[in-house]
């Protein structure tokens, strides 16, 4: 009754004769109300101090905890076109299985010999390289037996220096014993005369003695000659030493040049090779890089690029592999509101897509269906969705994540922080609040032990 109207039929009808009035009217109904709104009253009081777990949820996918496990596209590093496959997907290779043939699309190694023609200019170059060095060796050889030579020669020509100076010095005394013979002809010449003059000595004496002036005179002069002669002997010598120095250094130097010459073209040519060989190598890997391998076992998902007769680019994805051996793990992202809270090692529940669950984020022990992980990696910089990506691994302790988890399949991860009466959390959501700053047990006991 509203009491709208002012005919009020409470006032003019007594409800109280009627059966459902005397059921509504009684006094008994309002004792058992009151009594069920005073147990429901304590029992809210007392759930509101029941223990609730903080937690921070998240969203995230499943992945592999190591990045060689994670699916990869296989990409060629030389341009080409596809000539025959030799998988299809969902086929299993193993590491180096050939998945497909390519060829080549550049001009520059259509030539199905170049690997060989290369090598044989190699060789040519090898064998232009052993000449030179040839060479090297028989103008060394040359250059030996040049200076052994002007070594004997310089040494014969030094000999015949000292002789022609000996001979000056035997000369010069020669000279000086006909000057003292001239000097002691002059005199008897001078005596001989004078006697003759008073008297004592006849004229033909004084002819004799003149003759052996004149004699003693020309000894002399031929004396002199012969000193002169020796003289010019010994300065010949010395000539003779300088030029025959100057000769075979001229030798020597052309031999030393023409050595460094073929040793310049030697390393030349040897440069020229070791060219060659690296282009050879690089032939080599070439033509193996035309057929695409498998960089481990898996399975193959997709190809990115099908066909017969398709070009691609170099570093162009193909293929996708799944490796068939891997470790799962969960990526989730959190607000960077919410960072501050994780740490290494500590424990998370996982709800997988697709696994019936009966979740209950505040009370874990209760929940059904999840399964526990503990966070191995934090990002240090912030993805581009605004979040900090958190990598999670499988809790050994706890139940075994199920087997038919594929990795790309979505996933809800629940950190789990503090414990803290319901009707706090209660009021930390109302007035949205941050969950208490949270530290793991092993930190703070750190803390303790500093502080101490």
């Amino acid at each position: 009754m509203l009491n709208i109207s002012h005919n009020q039929l409470n006032k003019k009808i007594d409800l109280s004769r009627y059966k459902s009035g005397k059921d509504i009217m009684t006094k008994e109904y309002y004792k058992y109300f009151n009594r069920f709104l005073l147990a429901a009253a304590v029992m809210l009081f007392i759930v509101l101090f029941l223990p609730w777990t903080q937690n921070i949820t998240g969203d995230g996918i499943v992945t592999t905890l190591k990045p060689n496990q994670r699916p990869q596209h296989i990409q060629s590093q030389i341009p080409g076109r596809i000539e025959q496959w030799y998988v299809q997907e969902g086929d299993f290779v193993e590491a180096g299985d050939t998945i497909l043939r390519i060829s080549e699309v550049k001009s520059d190694y259509f030539d199905d010999k170049l690997v060989e023609r290369t090598n044989e200019q190699i060789q040519a170059k090898s064998s232009s390289v052993n000449a030179y060095a040839g060479k090297v060796d028989a103008l060394n050889r040359q250059i030996s037996a040049l200076k052994n030579e002007q070594k004997l020669k310089l040494e014969q020509t030094k000999n015949k220096l000292m002789q022609s100076q000996l001979k000056v010095k035997s000369d010069s005394i020669d000279l000086e014993a006909s000057k003292t013979n001239l000097k002691i002809a002059e005199t008897q010449f001078n005596r001989i005369k004078t006697l003759q003059e008073e008297g004592l000595k006849a004229v033909k004496d004084v002819e004799e003695k003149r003759l052996k002036l004149q004699e003693t005179q020309a000894k002399f002069i031929s004396q002199e000659n012969k000193y002169l002669a020796s003289q010019n002997e010994v300065i010949n010598a010395r000539l003779e030493l300088s030029r025959t120095n100057a000769s075979y250094s001229d030798k020597i130097s052309k031999a030393q040049s023409d050595m460094f010459t073929a040793q310049s073209s030697g390393f030349d040519t040897k440069a020229q090779v070791t060219k060659l060989e690296n282009a050879y190598t690089n032939y080599k890997k070439r033509n193996s890089l035309l057929y695409v391998t498998a960089p481990q076992s898996g399975y193959i998902n997709r190809a990115l690029t099908g066909g017969i007769g398709v070009t691609f680019k170099e570093g162009e994805e193909l293929v996708g592999i799944m490796p068939s051996k891997y470790d799962l793990a969960v990526e989730t992202f959190v607000r960077p509101i919410d960072l501050p809270l994780l740490h290494i090692d500590e424990k998370v529940r996982v709800q997988f897509d697709g696994w019936p669950a009966i979740v209950f984020s505040g009370w874990p022990n209760v929940s059904y269906g999840t399964y526990g992980a503990k966070v191995v990696a934090i990002e240090r910089f912030i993805s581009d969705n605004g979040k900090y990506r958190v990598l999670l691994a499988p809790d050994e302790t706890d139940h075994v994540w199920p087997e038919a988890i594929r990795v790309g399949s979505g996933a809800k991860t629940i950190a789990l922080l503090e414990d803290v009466p319901i009707w706090f959390e209660l009021w930390r959501q109302i007035n949205s609040f941050p969950p208490n700053y949270y530290q793991p047990l092993d930190s703070k006991t750190a803390l303790k032990k500093d502080k101490q």
